[in-house]
């Protein structure tokens, strides 16, 4: 088959390895500069930071088979089992070299269109035809959608299909955050993470300590109620309130540069009782996928993946 993949993302990038071991041709289309999604990585000055997911877990026996051969690969590693003194024995895994590391990796040996945007999608001849930005037209004898929810449900309006109540009106949490560089390390803890510290952030991130970065860099995540309350003010101002919470882990050092990011569709609010959603009412088949289906986390969205590919698989 011609699979087409919107999304290249962890979900994305999985579905489209299966498929290609499958022996299908596998295009994946992705608006952004890199592969990854939510596995995002940025360089800022001699640091590099994750702003997107900080961590994974591991909670099924398909999921740790993957994440064996990346530790076994030298792409991941057990960062810590906790984030207070005390942990609770759980592995939290990292990826050496900030996260989007694991999404190139993926990626390697694939079709994967960054910086393109896939505008619309609509019924052809036995096929879904994906409109890309440029005004040129994919031809799909199946099609994968594995962004959020709300611009899956903008890219299908033209194709006939009629998504369930539910997935129409999935909400997400949003999240701004803030990437700062610093002189020397900051006055984050041990294990250098830290979970919901205050009603302000939602997470603190050293990235030496969990093997992203040599330079000393933090990452600041404000939690969901204060980014919702803040989404429309001004970027400075944003910028300056989240510094001004960020001292106490900033500690003594001096902050070099810092850099703010926002995350529009960062946490479905509600889950899919599936790991994907199949439709073959179309010309082909359609599949939704991502971590509005198997789990807002990072393990979440593989499984969504890995489910998709499934579905094409069995046509169900």
């Amino acid at each position: 088959m011609r699979i087409v993949i919107i999304g290249a993302g962890l979900a994305g990038l999985l579905c489209g390895r299966t498929m290609s071991a499958a022996g299908h041709d596998v295009t994946l289309l992705d608006k952004g500069r890199s592969p990854g999604g939510r596995l995002a990585t940025r360089r800022l000055g001699p640091a590099r930071l994750d702003h997107g997911a900080q961590f994974f877990t591991v909670r099924s026996d398909n999921f740790a088979a993957y994440v064996q051969r990346w530790q076994h690969d030298g792409l991941v590693h057990e960062w810590c089992r906790g984030f207070t003194p005390s942990g609770d024995g759980f592995p939290r895994y990292a990826v050496a070299g900030g996260m989007n590391r694991l999404a190139k990796h993926l990626a390697e040996g694939l079709d994967v269109r960054c910086n393109t945007l896939a505008f619309a999608v609509r019924p052809g001849a036995g096929c879904w035809e994906v409109q890309l930005d440029d005004n040129s037209v994919l031809p799909a004898d199946a099609l994968v959608v594995t962004c959020p929810l709300p611009q899956s449900f903008s890219l299908l309006v033209s194709s006939g299909v009629e998504l369930p109540v539910d997935l129409r009106q999935t909400e997400y949490d949003r999240t701004l955050s803030i990437l700062v560089t610093l002189d020397r390390p900051g006055a984050v803890p041990a294990p250098g993470g830290l979970q919901n510290p205050n009603d302000v952030f939602s997470f603190i991130g050293d990235n030496v300590a969990k093997g992203a970065s040599s330079h000393p860099a933090l990452t600041f995540h404000a939690a969901a109620e204060w980014s919702e309350s803040h989404w429309d003010d001004p970027r400075d101002d944003i910028t300056a309130a989240l510094l001004g919470h960020a001292a106490p882990w900033i500690g003594d050092a001096s902050v070099l540069e810092v850099s703010p990011k926002r995350w529009r569709f960062a946490t479905p609010r509600t889950i899919w009782p599936e790991a994907c959603w199949f439709d073959d009412s179309g010309p082909a088949p359609l599949v939704l996928a991502g971590d509005a289906f198997a789990g807002p986390r990072v393990e979440g969205a593989a499984l969504s993946g890995l489910a998709a590919a499934a579905s094409l698989a069995s046509g169900r």
